[in-house]
């Protein structure tokens, strides 16, 4: 709902002018990162591997199931920033893990 105080601007996807707050929210849920069965990943979370993964460099596969602490997020929505104690600067794709 808007109101006359809303300021608007000019969406140039559509052509439309609409409201700030309007853009603005659709922003925040296109930044939303999710984990393979869509739930909402935030820092902090810890994550399971939903399948074996091949580390590319570390010679190494992570098994299904393995537990993932303390993510943080990355400026790109398909992937997260992961600590595990047999490799450094682990990023995983988000279709791979699911929210515990």
């Amino acid at each position: 709902m808007t109101t006359d105080s809303d300021e608007y601007v000019y969406d140039e996807a559509t052509g439309e002018w609409r409201p700030a707050s309007e853009i603005a929210a659709q922003a925040a849920k296109a930044n939303e990162v999710r984990d393979a069965a869509g739930n909402i990943l935030v820092d902090g979370d810890s994550v399971s591997l939903i399948k074996d993964l091949k580390v590319k460099g570390a010679g190494t596969t992570l098994k299904q199931g393995t537990v993932i602490k303390s993510i943080r997020l990355t400026d790109n929505p398909e992937e997260i920033d992961c600590r595990h104690d047999a490799i450094k600067g682990l990023v995983l794709r988000t279709e791979f893990v699911r929210k515990r």
